[in-house]
Order: C-alpha cells, then sequence, then structure tokens
C-alpha cells in the first residue's frame, strides 16, 4: 500500500520529513554496497515492441491513435521522463508509424535526452497552441477524421483542446490499450522490480536492527531511505505507523514514537529503472502481547490464502474474497467494515506503485502470467493497532511467485 506522502508528512513532522528526505543522498550507510549493479535498463526494441503491441490493440478496437501524456505510461512507451504542467508536452502513438512527441521549443533539448525510440519531435513556441501542432500532425496523416484513444490520466484541457482541433474525430478511453499492454510485465521489468524488492528488504533488515526507543517516524524513514540509496535504489515513500497510528492504513497526523511493546508498521519502497517495490512489515519493539501476536498471526494466514488462491484464469476479486471470507469466520468485518480489513487486499504494480488490476471484490479481469500485484491483508482495530505484511506478487504459467518472502513469523519479520 504507497503512502500518502502528504499524511507521511503529517505524521512525521515537516521539519523531519525534510531531514529525511533531503539529506538522505550525502548520507550513508555503513557496511552496504549497491545491489543494483547488474540492473539493465529497458531496451529499445522492447520499447518498439510495446508500441507494435498497442498498435494491435488499437486496430483490433478501430483506434487511430493514443494520446498520452507525460508520466508512467508516456516512459513505458517512449522512453521520455518527463513532468506535467501548464506547458504541454505529450506523445501520440499512431496506428500505424512512427510515434509525435509534442514539447515547448526551449524543452526540445531536454525532452530528447530521454526519448528512447525513433520519434518526430515536432515544438510549439509560447504564443502558440500545441494541439494545432498535434492536430495538424494527425491531419497529414488522415486520421483526424478517425477514434482518437486518450490514455486515463490525460487531464481535460488537453484532449479538449484536440477536440476543438478536431471536430471529425470521435474521443474514446485509451485504456484498454494502454492497460493491455502495461498489465503484462516483461522478464526485463520483472527483473527490475525483483532489484527494487531486494533493496527495499535489504534496507528493512539494516533499519530494524537500528530501531530504538523514543524514535520517531521520520527517525526511522531517514535509516531507511539512507540505506535504500545505498543498496542502489531511488527511495519512492516510506510510511511509518506506531502504536494506535498503525491501526489506520494510511496513518495519522498525532506526534508518534517508539515504545516498549507497540506496533511498528513500515510501509516502504523503491525504484530501479523506474520500476517499484512494495513492502510492508509489522513488529513490536519489545514483547509482542498475546493479542499482537494473533492477530500478527491471523494476517500471515490472509497472506497465504491470496497467494495459493491467485492463480491462472481466477478473476482478481476472487482473491480479494477468499481473504474476507476467512477474516469473516474469525469475527471480523463484515466485508470491509471495522475491525477487519478495511482497504482491498492488493493492486497492481509496476512503473507506478498502484496501477490495473487490483485484488479487489468485483473486479472480474482474470489473472494472467506476467501480471504484478501487491499481496496486503491487512487488519486493523482501531484504538488499538493495525497489522500490515505486504509482499508483491508475479504471476507465471504455473501461478503466482513471490518477489520477496513473507516473514516467518512477528520475531523474525525479516528472516
Amino acid at each position: 500500500m504507497r503512502a500518502d506522502r502528504r499524511l507521511f508528512l503529517q505524521a512525521a513532522g515537516a521539519a523531519g520529513a525534510s531531514m529525511a528526505l533531503g539529506g538522505v543522498a550525502n548520507a550513508q550507510a555503513d557496511g552496504l554496497s549497491s545491489l543494483t549493479k547488474t540492473a539493465r535498463p529497458i531496451s529499445q526494441a522492447e520499447r518498439l515492441a510495446r508500441i507494435a503491441r498497442a498498435q494491435e490493440l488499437m486496430k483490433a478496437g478501430g483506434q487511430a491513435a493514443l494520446v498520452v501524456e507525460p508520466g508512467a505510461s508516456l516512459t513505458y512507451f517512449t522512453g521520455v521522463r518527463w513532468g506535467r504542467s501548464e506547458r504541454v508536452t505529450a506523445a501520440i502513438i499512431p496506428v500505424e508509424g512512427e510515434a509525435l512527441v509534442v514539447t515547448p521549443h526551449f524543452e526540445e533539448p531536454s525532452v530528447r535526452e530521454s526519448l528512447a525510440i525513433p520519434a518526430e519531435v515536432r515544438v510549439w513556441h509560447e504564443d502558440e497552441d500545441p494541439a494545432a501542432v498535434a492536430a495538424r500532425w494527425l491531419k497529414e496523416r488522415r486520421l483526424d477524421k478517425g477514434t482518437v484513444g486518450v490514455e486515463e490520466t490525460v487531464r481535460f484541457f488537453v484532449t479538449d483542446g484536440l477536440a476543438h482541433r478536431l471536430p471529425e474525430a470521435r474521443f474514446v478511453s485509451g485504456a484498454p490499450v494502454v492497460r493491455g499492454c502495461r498489465m503484462i510485465k516483461s522478464p526485463a521489468e520483472i527483473a527490475l522490480m525483483q532489484l527494487a524488492a531486494d533493496v527495499t528488504l535489504g534496507a528493512y533488515r539494516y533499519t530494524h536492527a537500528r530501531v530504538e526507543r523514543g524514535m520517531t517516524p521520520a527517525d526511522i524513514g531517514a535509516l531507511m531511505d539512507r540505506a535504500t540509496v545505498a543498496l542502489g535504489g531511488r527511495p519512492e515513500f516510506n510510511l511509518i505507523l506506531l502504536g494506535e497510528a498503525s491501526a489506520y492504513p494510511h496513518g495519522s497526523g498525532k506526534p508518534q514514537a517508539v515504545r516498549d511493546g507497540e506496533v511498528v508498521l513500515m510501509d516502504c519502497g523503491c525504484t530501479v529503472e523506474g520500476y517499484q517495490s512494495d513492502i510492508s512489515r509489522t513488529f513490536v519493539f519489545g514483547e509482542p502481547t498475546a493479542p499482537q501476536r494473533k492477530v500478527w498471526k491471523e494476517v500471515a494466514r490472509g497472506q497465504q490464502i491470496a497467494f495459493e488462491r491467485a492463480q491462472v484464469g481466477v478473476a482478481a476479486g476472487a482473491v480479494d474474497d477468499a481473504v474476507r471470507r476467512h477474516y469473516e469466520s474469525l469475527g471480523y468485518g463484515p466485508r470491509y467494515q471495522l475491525p477487519g480489513l478495511s482497504h482491498r487486499t492488493g493492486h497492481g504494480i509496476g512503473l507506478d506503485g498502484h496501477e490495473p488490476v487490483n485484488f479487489v471484490h468485483g473486479e472480474a479481469t482474470k489473472l494472467a502470467p506476467g501480471m504484478c500485484l501487491s499481496n496486503e491483508p491487512g487488519l486493523y482495530l482501531p484504538g488499538q493497532f493495525g497489522v500490515r505484511l505486504e509482499d508483491c506478487i508475479y504471476m507465471t504459467e504455473n501461478g503466482p511467485r513471490w518477489f520477496s518472502r513473507p516473514p516467518a513469523s512477528i520475531d523474525e519479520p525479516f528472516r
């Protein structure tokens, strides 16, 4: 479960969080060395194969082109790593031929630095309309009267601008095309996600051994980020929930500190070549109580039930249903009620920390080889504590495989 950075700042305290995130690049973690020296960036050949796959899906769906703004999907198809602003940078993938990248004139050299495929680049000046540039290109290719797919995170004003310039075009969701590509990870993607998981688990081991009484979430987060950098990852997020705050999946703004006998819930992840990890661990500082041990074991069993149910051809929602039935048999819930499991059992993961498809009730998409998802059926007892164990899986022809293996017990959270 990727942490909401705003809630993390509230929980940690703005000054402490700033120290944790801003100083990590210059910090060192004794005894750690990079695990990512073997990381291989996604090749141009693989990106071109992704575009070819998208074009196959576009043909099947009757789409003439696909519009993509900066973000994970733009990186996925073109390699371009760019941020969104009022100045439009976007790509258009046609049903046949090379893609177009539209960007401000003064940004072109920077955008080209990460462009990883052959593509035409057309620029616009500050007194020009980027939609006019894109529309002109589509008209030249006689695609201006067809159906144009729009990647699901593209902002309204971008689509609206194109629609005004292309009155005979029909605009539809591009999700079937983009999801049809991105949901199925290649061996190269899975290898990068494995490295990211290895880094996060290694950083957890380093951090766990150094947690001390009185530490705040910011203190623990700083240790985690420092270790992640030393191990070769790029810190993406860390959510540290202490004591009662662990009962609320995304935390609390109340001051927190490590105390004897209280739960420490850590939800952290990093990226390697843009691909993410997401691992949660829950342990107790000191000796766990009987109720803490009981709930921890129940969550560990929930994880195994999800893993066992996640088979090729099974609807993703059935995984959530299986866990929820078990929890309800123990007296939790019902459904998403508390005390119990108030969130979905898991989410897709890749270039984005949260992406389709999800382990959630009603999700009919069937699991297929190459899908990557989190497995995190936590249990939360408001006013007391919560337990979340999260490890990601990837689907193979023979069923699920772990990126990180679940812990042995509450006493051995980082075996």
